[in-house]
């Protein structure tokens, strides 16, 4: 938890945003994230609930209250550390997500929910920031082989996660460059590009491997794509 009577002392805080008059004039990111200060404030108001359904409320299980304690305590490397256990891309998260966790908030019974969202968006750009997200090259290679088909982000966490084991993983790709939904279905306001870029140069770095305009299993003409610049690769080639 973070201050025991911070729930009681400080209200709220929400993320800013760039002037409407400034923001229509790009197609950047316009949403302002905490400062140190700020986002130390509105950790302050975990409460020890004693049961965080925020943890149960967060789809990939965050360890909230805990990287809350961590931001209240100015102990941001920690707090990168606990967020990352639990989620490979935490930038991603900390910009999309609808957070159903500060829903599951028991501050948001009667109250406002802490900003839980907007905590996490402080920490990976603050751990960016500082240099704390290095590659993570495995240390002993296991000699195995394994496809990932697809690199949205959910492709890119399974590469990630195999790769560090120690597998040997390439990702195939139908479209001319890496993210999925995150680089074709998400506007830039949302979630600027260089964030995933930054990321796939940290899976290289780690050892995985890209290979993109690739359909794998059909032909591009059966999913709905005319492209003759697609190569295409059965599920047996993938096994050799």
């Amino acid at each position: 938890m973070g201050k025991p009577t911070g729930f009681m002392e400080f209200q709220r805080l929400s993320e800013g945003a760039e002037p409407a008059q400034d923001r229509i004039k790009h197609y950047k990111e316009f949403t302002l994230h905490l400062s140190d200060a700020e986002a130390g404030q509105q950790a302050a108001r975990c409460m020890d609930c004693g049961v965080p359904f925020c943890n149960n409320g967060c789809p990939v299980n965050n360890i909230i209250p805990d990287w809350n304690d961590l931001v209240y305590r100015g102990n941001w490397a920690e707090a990168s550390a606990v967020l990352h256990s639990t989620n490979n891309f935490p930038d991603f998260t900390g910009r999309i997500c609808p957070a159903p966790c500060e829903a599951a908030c028991t501050l948001n019974i009667d109250g406002d929910a802490v900003g839980i969202k907007s905590i996490e968006h402080a920490i990976i750009d603050k751990a960016w920031e500082l240099g704390l997200v290095k590659p993570q090259p495995a240390a002993v290679k296991t000699g195995k082989k394994v496809a990932v088909v697809g690199s949205g982000p959910a492709g890119l966490a399974a590469a990630q996660q195999l790769a560090r084991a120690g597998h040997a993983v390439t990702v195939f790709e139908k479209s001319s460059r890496i993210g999925g939904l995150l680089r074709y279905g998400i506007p830039d306001f949302k979630l600027d590009k260089t964030t995933i870029d930054r990321r796939v140069a940290q899976l290289e770095a780690e050892g995985v491997v890209f290979r993109t305009k690739v359909c794998v299993g059909a032909k591009p003409e059966t999913v709905g794509i005319n492209d003759d610049a697609l190569e295409v690769v059965t599920a047996d080639q993938l096994k050799a």
